[in-house]
């Protein structure tokens, strides 16, 4: 059980890391904020939260994720490398994929809920 809870403790430490070192992660969050707003102001149906739930999920791991491989890579070796500009700029690209599937769900779920709310549909 000590391992398990220390386990907990090492990935919160790695959140907490993420958190105050990479503004695209605060950016992502503070967009789940307004998300979840939004979801409970037009009351999304059970189905609508897993889907978004699995979105915020892939953005927010994808993003940990690329701050992991940035500071693997940037303890190997804190001179240029061609290969660890790959390295970075691919998983950057994983995010922004990740990140632009999650904005066609988001327009796929709240965009007719918010063209009703505003009498288009």
């Amino acid at each position: 059980m000590k391992r398990l809870l220390q386990s907990f403790g090492y990935a919160g430490e790695g959140i907490g890391y993420a958190l105050r070192t990479q503004a695209n992660l605060r950016i992502h969050l503070a967009l789940t904020v307004l998300v979840i707003i939004a979801g409970l102001w037009l009351q999304l149906a059970p189905i609508e939260w897993a889907i978004l739930v699995v979105m915020i999920s892939v953005v927010l791991s994808a993003e940990l994720f690329n701050t992991a491989l940035e500071a693997t890579l940037d303890r190997v070796s804190r001179e240029e490398h061609p290969l660890a500009k790959v390295g970075k700029d691919v998983a950057a690209g994983a995010v922004l994929i990740c990140a632009i599937g999650a904005v066609v769900v988001g327009l796929l779920i709240f965009g007719p809920k918010l063209l009703a709310v505003i009498g288009i549909r």
